[in-house]
């Protein structure tokens, strides 16, 4: 039976796949979702900071998660652990 990811679960794959800049398709990918769960989710970071845009060398958008983000991504890591062990 496939294991059902919650809200903290999702943005945790999420802001993980920008610690690096990425390019959105790359993104889903590393999160494992399909296009419109995905860029809900995606596009409500954008909205409150924790993702932000950069043009790239080859002058393509790429992703990467803000200060913001990581505050966020630190905080539900440790919940998880405290709350998985």
């Amino acid at each position: 039976m496939a294991h059902k990811r919650d809200w903290a679960g999702i943005t945790i794959d999420i802001l993980a796949a920008t610690l690096k800049p990425e390019k959105k398709m790359r993104i889903m990918y590393k999160a494992n979702m399909n296009f419109e769960r995905f860029d809900k989710y995606f596009q409500e970071m954008l909205n409150k900071g924790l993702v932000e845009s950069h043009k790239g060398s080859d002058g393509k958008i790429a992703y990467v998660i803000s200060k913001r983000g990581k505050d966020l991504l630190d905080a539900l890591l440790k919940a998880r652990e405290i709350f998985d062990s």
